[in-house]
Parts: structure tokens; sequence; C-alpha cells
């Protein structure tokens, strides 16, 4: 099961992406931050290292 961005709760810092070993965070043009739920593994490094808690399963 992937994993889920509260868009309320993210500032937009990146770490997510720079964490996640399988390139699984998108990011819009618009600057929003998702995940791929196809790419994800699950392996929960993005939710771990984001400083906002804003990360969590679906």
């Amino acid at each position: 099961m992937a994993h889920y961005i509260d868009r309320e709760k993210c500032i937009c810092c990146a770490t997510c992406d720079v964490e996640c070993p399988f390139h699984a965070v998108i990011i819009s043009p618009e600057g929003k931050f998702s995940i791929d739920e196809e790419k994800c593994r699950d392996c929960k490094k993005c939710a771990e290292a984001c400083p906002m808690d804003a990360i969590s399963k679906k």
C-alpha cells in the first residue's frame, strides 16, 4: 500500500524526494508533492524523513 502526502501539512521541503530510494515522489509543475503508487514499495523512508509528519499510509 502506498503512502499519502497531506498537502495541508507538507511544506514542500523535498526531504521525502531525496530519501525515497524508488523515486516514487512526484513533484507537480505547481510544486505540489505526491507519491506514485506504482513505484512506492512501502519502505517508509519518506515518512520517517518528513519533518512535518505529513506522510502516512492511505
